[in-house]
């Protein structure tokens, strides 16, 4: 996971239509006095007002979450934070386009009617909207360069916990149907064919099973391997970088040949120049930004044609595809490229948009997003809306494999961002994965939903604002 700057224009795809919270609390107090009216006639004019209690649906501050992203501090059961308290209300919620029913908190899950996309009938826009909307293993396999003396000792050294089928258990019931499982290959290498342990391929596949056991849908892919050893995206470290890659997509290609289109391969993940002014964004003048989306193209067939050439199911697999830092910019730059491909129409465009930058992932920017201001609406439908004319209108997927709202105390805001989202993103035909770091304390890139260890969603009402367009 890494920031993404992008500009964009509002399309007006949604309208809210947000119950209002005075409104309610209003409706409460009504009802209270209503009972107190009914009740004994003694009570009529006693004149006594004390002792009253605040209407229900009242907020009470929110506690702090957080907990360092890169590498992540490990988050022990005992210290995790508890889940955000749900106060009950006596209406039930109403809304008009709700496909499942919202349940009352002392949230809000905004109501928003959305402007139609036309997505052309093709198989593999069927397949990515099948794949509904997903959620990311984040800060377990990809863990990098940890000082360990047991290599499977990665999977929890960043993120405080180790897989189970429990917990893909959990995020299957919570609606998920995709779960995207970030790996990081380099420590687990050895030699100039860069040949994996056989100990690490193992635990890969046995994450990976348990996804597939639950009828998911599965992403996999090379994760935090970008640097001048290994995979770099310049001319410099051209063939270098097609070494590894070809080395290890070959691995991983013929130890899962034989699963069937559930799994799902991502060349690389955010494939940049690390560590230079242009890391996170592309200067289109920039000659160094101009070889970089070149030899990015190269390197992605390279491990197009790797798969492709691999035995099984993989010939006509499912394959996602980034540009320059997987960013919007990175996909719509007049120079990214897809590749060839022997399989037709099976290649799937890879975004990451932590959009509106300011909101979702920017610590010292702002805590509010409101889906009633066309400012903050704009961050997400702006990009969304080049995205679709782009690829979408012309038959080729586009599957947002990450993007979240890192926790600012700030619940109403992140469910709003969550549902516009979302909504957005169905509309026109974009499957999106929720970035889960299981982080939750201190002041660090906290993006947890579920915690791993307590096996709690310690923010319900973000899952439920994002499964109520996810369909």
């Amino acid at each position: 996971m890494r920031k993404d700057s992008v500009n964009g224009r509002i399309c007006g795809a949604a309208r809210v239509q947000r119950r209002s919270r005075g409104r309610r609390a209003a409706r409460m107090t009504a009802l209270l006095l209503i009972a107190g009216m009914l009740s004994a006639g003694a009570w009529a004019g006693c004149g006594d007002k004390g002792g009253k209690e605040p209407p229900a649906g009242t907020e009470a501050p929110e506690a702090t979450q957080g907990a360092e992203t890169t590498p992540a501090a490990a988050t022990p059961e005992a210290e995790t934070t508890a889940a955000p308290d749900i106060t009950p209300e006596a209406e039930p919620t109403t809304a008009d386009l709700t496909p499942t029913p919202v349940p009352e908190s002392k949230y809000d899950i905004p109501d928003l009617e959305l402007e139609s996309f036309e997505i052309p009938q093709t198989e593999s826009l069927e397949f990515v909207k099948n794949m509904k909307i997903g959620w990311n293993l984040g800060n377990a396999l990809d863990a990098s360069d940890c000082n360990v003396d047991d290599e499977l000792a990665y999977e929890w050294s960043w993120c405080g916990a180790k897989t189970t089928p429990q917990l893909i258990q959990e995020v299957k019931k919570a609606g998920f149907q995709t779960i995207r499982v970030p790996v990081s290959w380099h420590n687990h290498v050895t030699g100039e064919d860069h040949r994996i342990s056989e100990v690490w391929m193992a635990r890969v596949q046995e994450v990976v099973d348990m996804a597939i056991d639950e009828g998911l849908y599965v992403i996999l892919n090379i994760h935090h391997d970008n640097s001048t050893d290994f995979m770099y995206p310049t001319s410099e470290y051209l063939e270098q970088s097609k070494n590894y890659v070809t080395c290890v997509w070959e691995q991983v290609a013929a130890r899962f040949a034989d699963y069937d289109e559930h799994l799902i391969f991502e060349t690389l993940n955010e494939p940049r120049m690390v560590g230079t002014n242009f890391e996170w964004w592309l200067n289109g003048n920039d000659a160094s930004c101009k070889d970089a989306v070149a030899v990015l193209n190269e390197l992605n067939q390279a491990v197009v044609d790797t798969i492709r050439a691999s035995e099984g199911n993989n010939t006509q697999r499912y394959i996602m595809v980034p540009g320059y830092c997987a960013s919007p910019d990175g996909a719509l730059n007049s120079g990214f490229a897809l590749p060839q491909d022997s399989a037709e129409d099976r290649l799937i465009v890879s975004v990451h948009a932590y959009t509106p930058y300011d909101f979702a992932l920017n610590d010292k920017g702002t805590a509010e997003f409101d889906t009633e201001k066309a400012a903050d609406v704009r961050g997400i439908t702006g990009f969304m809306d080049n995205l679709y004319k782009k690829f979408i209108k012309e038959g080729i997927p586009v599957v947002i494999g990450e993007f979240g709202a890192r926790a600012k105390s700030n619940t109403q805001a992140r469910i709003d961002f969550s549902v516009a989202y979302i909504a957005a993103a169905r509309a026109r035909g974009i499957t999106c994965c929720w970035w889960d770091n299981n982080a939750f304390i201190g002041t660090g890139e906290n993006f947890g939903l579920i915690d791993r260890n307590a096996m709690k969603w310690r923010f319900e009402e973000i899952v439920t604002g994002l499964m109520k367009y996810a369909e």
